[in-house]
C-alpha cells in the first residue's frame, strides 16, 4: 500500500508539471487571429530611465495584458538607420545602446503580443553617458616594434568595435600605404601588424580610429612618427662550425661561458622524448600538421623527466650558436588536428603551453644567473568569437611573444635562452598538462659578428 501511495503521488507531481510548463509555453504560442494591440508601456515615474556609457536603461511599468511576449524599444541613427531592442515580458527595465555622442536621442518603447501585434510607440528622450567608441579610443595605443607596429586597447564595455589603423612608410624606395582593421570585443587585447619592412631611420607614419557595429566613427588621431626596430630570425642550422642552435639533454643545469668553462645554474633541461615527442623537434623547422606527429611531449614527466618530481613548470634551454639580442619569439602549439588540418585539434587547449615566461642567461660575473624579461608571466591569449577555421589558421600560423612586452627592446647579449613553461591553457591557465609544442622560432640581433 505503501508503494501504490507513493508511486500515485509521484504521477500526480508529474502530471503537475507539466500542466504548469504547458501554461508558462502556451505563453509563447503565436495568436495568429488576434489584432488587438496589447497595453503600452509607461515609463516609471520614479526612475523613468538612467544614462549608460553610450546608451540608457530604461524603466517602464509592464502593461498588463496576458498575451504580452516582451517590450521592445528602437531608434533611428543620422543615417536613417534603426536600431532594435528587446527585453522579455517579466523584466521592468530595457537597455538600449549605440549612441555616438553625450547628445539628447529619442527613443520609442512599446509593448508586442504573441500574435506580433505592437502597442502605440511612445518616445523616451534620454542623454547618454559618454560613447563606447571614445572611450575605446582612450585608451588605444600603438607602439613600435620589431618590423612591426603593436596595437593595444582596452574595452571596458565589451561591445563589439573596430580599430582602423591607417599606416604609411617607405620600403625599397617606394611609399606604401595600407590600413589596418581589428575587430574585438574583448576587455583587453593586442595585435600586431608585421612584415612592416623600413630601414630604422626611416619614420612610419601612423593614424587610427574607432568604429561600432551602430555605425558611430571617432575623430582619427594621428601620432608622431615612429621608427621601427630592426631584428632577424635566428638560424637553427648552419653550416659553421660550432654556430648551431642546442638543446641540453633532459637534466642538465649547467651552461658553457664564453671563456669555456660550466656553471650549474640548478635549473635543469626538461624532458621531452615521451611517445612521438623528441626535444630536438621543437627546433627542426618542421611544424606539426595532425599526421606528421612533429612536437615534443612530456608524458608529464616535463621538470626532471623522473616520476614523481613534477611536470610544470618545467625549462626549455637553448643555446643559441652565437651572442644575441633578443626580441620576441614565436612558438607553434601541438595540433595533432586530423588529416589536413581538418579540425582544432589540440590548438588552445590542452596538452599546450598558455603561461610562460622568457629568460636570459647574464655572465656578467656579478649576475652570473638567469634574468626574466618580465616580472609577471605571460600567457597566449586564447582566440574568441571566431570560427574553428580561423582558429585553426591562428594556431598553424604561430603565437608571438616579445621579451619586454610593455615596451619593446633587446635583451642584454647573451649566448643562452630559457623557456619556462608554466602552466596549460585549460582550467584558465593552471593545468599542469602542458606537454608538448610543435616549434619555437627566435628573433633578435647578432652581436659578436
Amino acid at each position: 500500500m505503501k508503494f501504490r501511495i507513493n508511486k500515485m503521488f509521484f504521477l500526480m507531481l508529474v502530471v503537475s508539471i507539466c500542466i504548469i510548463s504547458c501554461t508558462e509555453e502556451g505563453r509563447f504560442k503565436t495568436e495568429g487571429g488576434n489584432t488587438t494591440p496589447p497595453g503600452v508601456p509607461t515609463l516609471d515615474p520614479a526612475r523613468p530611465w538612467i544614462p549608460l556609457y553610450g546608451g540608457a536603461r530604461i524603466y517602464y511599468i509592464i502593461p498588463g495584458d496576458e498575451d504580452l511576449l516582451s517590450v521592445d524599444a528602437e531608434y533611428f541613427n543620422e543615417r536613417g538607420e534603426r536600431f532594435f531592442f528587446s527585453s522579455s515580458f517579466f523584466k521592468d527595465s530595457i537597455d538600449v545602446i549605440g549612441f555616438g555622442a553625450e547628445s539628447e536621442y529619442t527613443v520609442y518603447l512599446y509593448g508586442v503580443n504573441r500574435a506580433g501585434v505592437k502597442s502605440e510607440k511612445i518616445p523616451v528622450r534620454v542623454t547618454p553617458n559618454e560613447p563606447a567608441i571614445s572611450r575605446v579610443l582612450s585608451t588605444v595605443e600603438i607602439l613600435a616594434g620589431f618590423n612591426s607596429l603593436i596595437v593595444d586597447w582596452k574595452n571596458e564595455l565589451e561591445q563589439i568595435i573596430n580599430i582602423f589603423v591607417d599606416y604609411r612608410y617607405i620600403q625599397n624606395g617606394m611609399e606604401r600605404t595600407i590600413t589596418q582593421v581589428f575587430s574585438s570585443n574583448m576587455e583587453v587585447d593586442r595585435r600586431f601588424i608585421n612584415n612592416v619592412f623600413t630601414l630604422p631611420t626611416d619614420p612610419v607614419h601612423v593614424s587610427y580610429r574607432v568604429a561600432d557595429f551602430y555605425g558611430n566613427v571617432s575623430e582619427t588621431v594621428t601620432l608622431e612618427p615612429l621608427l621601427l626596430m630592426e631584428d632577424q630570425e635566428i638560424p637553427k642550422f648552419t653550416l659553421q662550425p660550432g654556430d648551431l642552435m642546442v638543446i641540453p639533454e633532459a637534466n642538465d643545469s649547467t651552461v658553457l661561458l664564453r671563456n669555456g668553462t660550466r656553471v650549474n645554474t640548478g635549473i635543469p633541461a626538461f624532458f621531452g622524448d615521451h611517445l612521438e615527442g623528441r626535444r630536438y623537434k621543437l627546433i627542426d623547422g618542421i611544424l606539426d600538421e595532425g599526421e606528421n606527429l612533429n612536437f615534443y611531449h612530456t608524458g608529464e614527466l616535463g621538470r626532471t623527466g623522473v616520476t614523481g618530481q613534477g611536470n610544470m613548470p618545467y625549462n626549455i634551454i637553448i643555446y643559441l650558436g652565437g651572442t644575441w639580442e633578443l626580441s620576441r619569439i614565436i612558438t607553434h602549439q601541438r595540433h595533432s588536428g586530423g588529416h589536413n588540418s581538418a579540425n582544432r585539434g589540440h590548438f588552445y587547449r590542452n596538452e599546450n603551453v598558455g603561461r610562460f615566461r622568457l629568460y636570459y642567461f647574464d655572465e656578467d660575473p656579478e649576475v652570473m644567473d638567469w634574468v626574466p624579461t618580465t616580472p609577471e608571466d605571460q600567457r597566449t591569449p586564447v582566440p574568441l568569437g571566431i570560427s574553428e577555421l580561423e582558429l585553426i589558421l591562428m594556431g598553424k600560423a604561430g603565437d608571438m611573444s616579445y621579451f619586454y612586452p610593455e615596451r619593446p627592446q633587446y635583451t642584454k647579449p647573451t649566448r643562452w635562452f630559457r623557456y619556462e613553461a608554466v602552466a596549460g591553457f585549460v582550467d584558465d591557465y593552471t593545468s599542469n598538462r602542458g606537454n608538448c609544442m610543435s616549434e619555437m622560432t627566435l628573433f633578435g640581433r647578432r652581436v659578436d659578428r
